[in-house]
């Protein structure tokens, strides 16, 4: 499926997906053995009135993560890597349109389910999240230091990850695959009847709620063969660390990619900014909060390059060269208003990252259920709006990139008029929340 996009002029970032069921949500389904036909023998049933066979008082170890201020490394960097890949795919499938995508709620739903995986299916979704060398507890703990560490940085922030769990009654779920989500990913596990019409609603609600209204659905569906939705949301509001004047914002040309325009609100500001400029790009950092620890970063093609050349080198050795010219400059920027929502089907391009096992029949979650198990879709959803107070959000070969200019003195004016690159980064960490690509605001 391809992503689809649906514009309104307008800041609300947030992530889904499914597998059996991930907003992102991923969504779990049981296969066929190939060895017998469906029987008392080959696997359990799905008996309405069983509960799921794990409870927090059961004797599983537990590692309960602490807050700490240190994070690790290994993760931040694996994520920045599995980011510009994801992006990448998704960016290349929808070309000429507007693209918005948490890569950290996809990974933190990958991970979740990663704690199920065994076999080559554990090495294949090891793989696409470049988490070869870190073993399961490792993961597990990191994920949890940053995600205490990157919830409500800054009183003008708010940034909440929420995860969950939707079983199917009368499943036999893994205790330490239950016990180790609540753990270290502090999700939500309910049961539900998935035969009962009030499932769907009932897991949307959770949705709704956790991304603040902004994302309502994510599940359409489930069918008699699903065992388990997976489900990641992640909700961003920002205020800008010194906001855009409502009365400088005018309507102005934006340049589009087939050569056409169209008048547009563009917010402006003068003041101090991180920015760099390279033989590539314009960049510009605009802080959010008081602490200024996070921020969007906007990356402007040059007008003797394009937003598709920019996308070829968006790697992560790249973004980590380019995070390292950014310098305190005095200057002017204008911002196009914008407002999106944006949703895409991750099955094909997870398949292409390295992951088409854990798709068929052959998918081993040995570590999840008893039941023969399958990721079935993975979906993701986002919504995205920038205005003047600020953003809402609820995603070898390195080219050379030289700095025009070794310590600029002059103003610099930057104008972003034609279709551009654009993150949320947190400048503690260093991870990326969400990237997108606007060509059409």
């Amino acid at each position: 499926m391809m992503g689809r996009q649906k514009i309104r002029m307008g800041a609300v970032a947030a992530g889904g997906l499914l597998l059996l069921g991930l907003a992102s949500w991923l969504r779990l389904a049981q296969v066929e053995p190939s060895w017998a036909k469906p029987s008392e023998n080959a696997r359990p049933k799905l008996v309405n009135n069983q509960s799921l066979n794990v409870s927090p008082r059961q004797q599983v170890p537990k590692v309960m993560a602490q807050r700490s201020t240190t994070i690790n490394p290994q993760l931040v960097s694996a994520n920045t890597r599995f980011g510009f890949k994801l992006f990448s795919a998704i960016a290349n499938q929808d070309a000429n349109k507007n693209v918005f995508v948490s890569p950290s709620s996809v990974a933190i739903a990958l991970a979740m389910v990663y704690n199920g995986a065994a076999g080559e299916t554990q090495q294949a979704i090891a793989q696409t999240l470049e988490v070869q060398g870190m073993s399961l507890q490792a993961l597990n703990q990191a994920n949890a230091e940053l995600k205490k560490l990157l919830e409500n940085p800054d009183p003008q922030v708010q940034l909440a990850i929420a995860n969950s769990l939707w079983a199917q009654r009368g499943v036999p779920f893994k205790p330490e695959f239950l016990q180790n989500n609540r753990q270290f990913y502090e999700a939500k596990v309910t049961e539900l009847n998935f035969a009962d019409p009030q499932s769907v609603p009932t897991i949307n609600g959770w949705v709704s709620q956790n991304t603040r209204g902004k994302i309502n659905k994510i599940v359409d569906q489930l069918s008699q063969d699903d065992v388990m939705v997976l489900i990641n949301a992640i909700y961003f509001k920002g205020n800008w660390s010194r906001p855009f004047d409502q009365q400088k914002t005018t309507q102005k040309p934006f340049y589009l990619v087939n050569g056409g325009s169209k008048q547009h609100p563009m917010m402006a500001q003068q003041g101090e900014y991180r920015y760099a400029d390279t033989n590539l790009f314009q960049g510009v950092m605009l802080p959010y909060g008081e602490g200024r620890r996070m921020s969007m970063v906007i990356l402007l093609p040059k007008k003797t390059s394009s937003l598709a050349e920019l996308q070829r080198n968006l790697t992560a050795e790249n973004w980590e060269q380019w995070m390292t010219q950014f310098r305190n400059r005095p200057g002017s920027v204008q911002v196009p208003r914008f407002k999106l929502e944006y949703d895409v089907e991750l099955r094909r391009i997870l398949s292409q990252m390295g992951m088409a096992k854990v798709f068929t029949d052959g998918a081993n979650f040995a570590n999840l259920s008893q039941v023969p198990t399958k990721i079935n879709r993975v979906k993701h959803k986002t919504f995205v709006e920038v205005n003047e107070e600020g953003t809402e959000a609820a995603a070898v070969t390195s080219l050379e990139i030289r700095a025009t200019a070794a310590i600029p003195t002059e103003p610099f004016q930057m104008t972003v008029d034609r279709p551009f690159f654009c993150a949320i980064r947190d400048n503690q960490t260093g991870s990326i929340l969400f990237m997108g690509s606007i060509v059409n605001p």
